[in-house]
């Protein structure tokens, strides 16, 4: 898994933690997933390691400070919101495909933000329908190869976006206007991804699957 050294090593740190004590070897990697070879040094450093990429989840994304309207946001933010959030599957998806066998899985994290839109982040909102696209585009390419693609798309859920992204009266009252009235905590939308990298979902590829506490993806 990629962190951004150094501000989330602790984090890392920990993450490695519990997937050791899971009976499992983790291997973090700091990265700026903005940057090309970056993208290109952890797959490389993936299969160096484990030889070879069965499962690549594309989850890292940016998202800025909510505005009060979609004209002023700059050009120096737009390009880095696309760059994490969009460019960054298509180089790892190309620096992993060579490592990647008959049976592997690419899942991509899309947003309820791709189908209903908020204008104060706009730039996030239209680079996670972007991503849906990818998903979609991708899905039919890949089946030569038998790789199956798919996309989760979140509704709100408690992360480090949320507090830096909104202010703290938003922030205190995010995901109340939900039909479940709450926000997911990421161990919800977790069981989604382990059916999309299993073989019980061997038949599903080019979907994308709602975890939204029951708003409509459309």
């Amino acid at each position: 898994f990629t962190y951004i050294d150094p501000d989330e090593r602790g984090d890392a740190d920990e993450t490695s933690r519990w997937i050791g004590q899971a009976g499992r070897e983790a291997l973090p990697v700091g990265a700026d997933l903005s940057q090309v070879d970056d993208c290109r040094r952890v797959v490389r450093e993936t299969v160096s390691r484990f030889g070879r990429v069965d499962i690549l989840v594309n989850n890292a994304a940016y998202q800025g400070e909510e505005l009060e309207s979609a004209a002023t946001i700059d050009p120096q933010r737009l390009r880095r919101t696309f760059a994490v959030n969009v460019e960054a599957m298509f180089h790892l998806v190309q620096a992993a495909l060579p490592d990647m066998k008959e049976g592997s899985v690419i899942l991509n994290t899309t947003s309820i933000q791709a189908f209903e839109p908020s204008p104060e982040i706009l730039d996030y909102a239209t680079s996670k329908a972007a991503v849906y696209a990818f998903t979609k585009g991708l899905a039919k390419e890949m089946l030569k190869r038998g790789i199956r693609v798919n996309a989760v798309a979140p509704g709100p859920v408690w992360t480090p976006l949320v507090a830096q992204s909104f202010d703290p009266e938003r922030v205190a009252h995010f995901g109340e206007n939900n039909p479940m009235g709450r926000p997911a905590q990421p161990a919800e939308l977790a069981p989604v991804y382990v059916f999309l990298a299993s073989e019980e979902s061997r038949f599903v590829t080019g979907e994308v699957i709602g975890v939204t506490g029951g708003k409509r993806l459309a």
